[in-house]
């Protein structure tokens, strides 16, 4: 039997500002860990691998503005390197999962060092579980509360900044002592500050048109706000007297010293839930990761069983467990960091290496020469860190082989055929029913969740009274909040049973239906998309079963419905 396999459709609505705000709320992050990290290493010589990792952070941040626009289907690890090999696109998924995990770990337990209170590694434990747990109804609205964060934390960093200028040129500055080989160790210890700089190339596809000009002007302001205020404060952070410890919350003891206890207060606050959003973040792409895997049948295709509220069940424990057990078992900031690093730098090198070499992708001698140097440079530290230490090299390790061994598994299980299904509905996208609108030509589109014969009458007889004979089904496959899915996709079996079952409804009622099929994390916006796209001037849809606690942590799918529609479609709302 031949499978069925549809491009994912996706709206590019994603604006420069909103992904650079995305953007800050990963990589924005890192400034809360990296300046104690940083000082804890090489104390008054800090500044000096702050001011190379700013350096090295400007070179990858460039780096990334080519991978941006050669893939604007998806720059992440798992979607460029796949047009390489799958294998080793499914290694750099398994490193981003590594990376993932710790991100989660790190980020909570330090959000809980700035909130000063006792046990803060229990404080996060029970942190990660609660977000999981809200995670279960999938949260869609976490992304604009995160953005807004973002921006007051940079401009809380800006003013802080702006408090320390007076200082900065009575600092006493030292140069670290020894050569290369016993400094070395010490940069690649802060190297989790290019943390988050795979976020934006995984929003590639869906960015606004052009994603070249899109992801460099999100880039852009991000970068030089992360490398440049890392940097100076980290100068300024070696003007404070008798500074000692503070490796977990570093920028509050600035906020202390320069401006006061209560400015040192609010950074706490203002990046404590930073770091919380970045910790459910990483969760959201943990899930992601793991069912995009799963839709390609690379991990078995329980990780993208879905639960009543469009979230994959099995991804999340997962996704929140394993942070869990890495905190139990490590609790140390430091630590953390090493653990943290492995991932990200072996899936930047990755990423940075094939499309170096990729022939297929237009590139001038220059920008493959850019990112040639990047791939050594980050590659040359992921082995240092495997060498130095062994805690990372058994934890990536451990990553890649579990993930090697469900992927074996993924390979042998056979998939559940559905041979009556697909010889009984030949599901469209939008792109291909809009193309049939001369031959079905309908007013209508009736959006399901499920099979309503009452939904299904009502819109027969709306469709026979103003004299036509076709009508538009339409089924949303739900997915955890993601911008990066695969560019195609097999649709579920429910879809094709719903589907199927509707349009064999509507013939006995004498109407032709065209079953449409789309794949997303906001119903509500798609059905409206498809409408304005179909040209249609009523939308047919099943009152929500949803409570109204649900509604405010998923959204309401009528709600959004209603609100992204024209002014000229109808809503028929049938209970």
């Amino acid at each position: 039997m031949s499978v069925m396999i549809k491009r994912v459709e996706r709206p590019r609505e994603l604006k420069w500002y909103q992904a650079g705000a995305m953007l800050y709320g990963d990589w924005g992050t890192s400034k809360a860990y990296v300046l104690g990290i940083a000082f804890a290493l090489a104390g008054h010589a800090s500044w000096y691998f702050l001011g190379l990792m700013s350096l090295l952070m400007v070179l990858i941040g460039g780096c990334y503005t080519i991978v941006c626009r050669s893939y604007p289907d998806g720059g992440g690890v798992y979607s460029s390197v796949k047009q390489r090999s799958q294998t080793l696109a499914v290694i750099g998924a398994l490193l981003l999962i590594a990376d993932y995990v710790v991100t989660t770990s790190l980020s909570v337990l330090d959000a809980f060092h700035y909130f000063n209170v006792p046990n803060p590694e229990l404080w996060a434990i029970g942190a990660i579980l609660t977000i999981g747990a809200m995670n279960w109804v999938g949260p869609s609205k976490g992304g604009t509360v995160a953005a807004v964060i973002a921006v007051f934390a940079s401009l809380t960093a800006l003013v802080l900044f702006a408090f320390t200028v007076p200082s900065l040129s009575h600092v006493q500055l030292t140069l670290p002592v020894g050569g290369f080989i016993k400094n070395w160790p010490v940069f690649v210890g802060i190297v989790l500050a290019l943390s988050g700089v795979e976020a934006i190339a995984n929003m590639t596809g869906v960015m606004v048109e052009p994603v070249a000009r899109t992801s460099r002007r999100a880039i852009m302001p991000v970068l030089l706000e992360v490398a440049v205020l890392t940097f100076l404060l980290g100068v300024a952070m070696n003007a404070v007297p008798g500074l000692k410890g503070h490796t977990e919350d570093m920028l509050r003891a600035l906020g202390d010293h320069y401006i006061g206890p209560w400015y040192g207060h609010l950074i706490s606050v203002i990046f404590g839930f930073l770091l919380l959003s970045a910790g459910n973040t990483a969760i959201m792409g943990l899930v992601s990761i793991q069912f995009a895997l799963a839709k390609d049948r690379e991990l078995p295709p329980a990780f993208s069983k879905l639960n009543r509220f469009g979230m994959p069940s099995l991804a999340l424990i997962l996704a929140t467990l394993v942070p869990v057990i890495v905190l139990i078992v490590e609790k140390d900031i430091v630590h953390l960091a090493a653990l943290y690093a492995i991932g990200v730098v072996g899936a930047i090198a990755l990423n940075l290496a094939t499309s170096a070499t990729n022939g297929s992708i237009r590139l001038k001698v220059w920008e493959r020469a850019l990112l040639a140097a990047g791939a050594v440079i980050t590659l040359f530290i992921e082995v240092t860190i495997a060498i130095e230490k062994q805690n990372a090299l058994f934890f990536v390790l451990t990553i890649l082989g579990v993930g090697l061994a469900l992927r074996y598994a993924a390979k042998m299980i056979v998939p559940v055929p559905m041979p009556a299904l697909a010889s009984t509905v030949n599901v469209l996208t939008v792109a291909e029913a809009r193309e049939l609108t001369s031959l079905y030509k309908s007013t209508m589109l009736v959006a399901l969740k499920s099979l309503n014969p009452t939904l299904l009458e009502e819109a027969a007889l709306h469709v026979k009274a103003k004299g036509e004979n076709s009508v538009y089904l339409s089924y949303v496959e739900e997915t955890p909040p993601t911008p990066e899915l695969p560019t195609e996709m097999e649709p579920s079996r429910e879809s094709l049973e719903v589907l199927s079952g509707a349009q064999a409804e509507m013939e006995k009622l004498g109407i032709t239906a065209v079953p449409i099929w789309q794949v997303g994390d906001n119903p509500g916006r798609l059905i409206a998309r498809a409408a304005q796209e179909l040209n249609v001037s009523s939308v047919a849809i099943g009152a929500t079963k949803r409570s109204a606690l649900i509604n405010l942590l998923r959204g309401d799918v009528l709600r959004m419905l209603a609100h992204n529609l024209h002014k000229s479609c109808h809503l028929l709302i049938v209970g």
